[in-house]
């Protein structure tokens, strides 16, 4: 039997098949669920209890980052691995701090995947060579972090940040997140006064810059 059993979440299908069909010829690894949205993994991760999830950063509704304290709470002993094709140092520092346990490029050759798992199974930590050798350039070159106003946000400025970067309302806002439409509107004067923008447009420009929100 497969002693490692994982979770693929990304919104591309076609990827999760491919991804599907690689780790699903080793003999000691199988894939037992997968899902192309965020939120409605969550509720599949709690009752699965995979050992791994795979998650991309960049999906509708709630982005991978955002997804890690929700997976993390529905199963605290899973080990996370992104898979992604984000490599710079802000998607990376905000991933390890939250608690995954790998990073991997999707450019990476495909025997990374089976390594990565793997690694992180025995405890180890993972990030892909190609994702590394981009932070060591970073250091190297003294490059400042990722806007430090995104870091400053909450978990639930992000949530809010995210619709508002999809054009929702105030009003759609409140009621996808369950708050008041006065809760509402207050995380929006707080997003934009730390963000220092005054537009949806300007948070949906901040959005796809990060890789929180899609340019297609």
């Amino acid at each position: 039997m497969p002693s490692i059993r994982a979770y693929l979440l990304d919104d591309q299908a076609i990827l999760r098949a491919g991804f599907r069909s690689l780790i699903n010829q080793y003999d000691d690894l199988v894939v037992v669920g997968e899902s192309g949205d965020a939120r409605h993994a969550v509720g599949q991760i709690e009752e699965l209890q995979p050992d791994v999830v795979l998650l991309d950063i960049t999906m509708p509704g709630l982005s991978g980052i955002d997804a890690i304290p929700l997976i993390r709470k529905a199963a605290p002993k899973v080990r996370i691995v992104m898979l992604t094709h984000h490599e710079g140092q802000s998607f990376v520092d905000q991933a390890l701090r939250l608690g995954a346990d790998g990073y991997v490029s999707k450019d990476s050759e495909p025997e990374e995947l089976a390594l990565a798992l793997r690694s992180v199974m025995r405890g180890d930590a993972y990030i892909s060579p190609k994702v590394a050798g981009a932070l060591v350039s970073h250091v190297r070159g003294g490059a400042a972090g990722g806007p430090g106003g995104l870091h400053a946000l909450t978990p639930r400025e992000r949530e809010v940040f995210q619709l508002l970067a999809l054009g929702r309302s105030n009003k759609e806002v409140a009621s996808s997140l369950g708050m008041s439409l006065g809760t509402a509107k207050k995380h929006r004067e707080n997003l934009q006064r730390k963000l220092e923008v005054s537009s949806a447009a300007e948070l949906a420009r901040i959005a796809i810059r990060e890789g929180l929100l899609s340019s297609d």
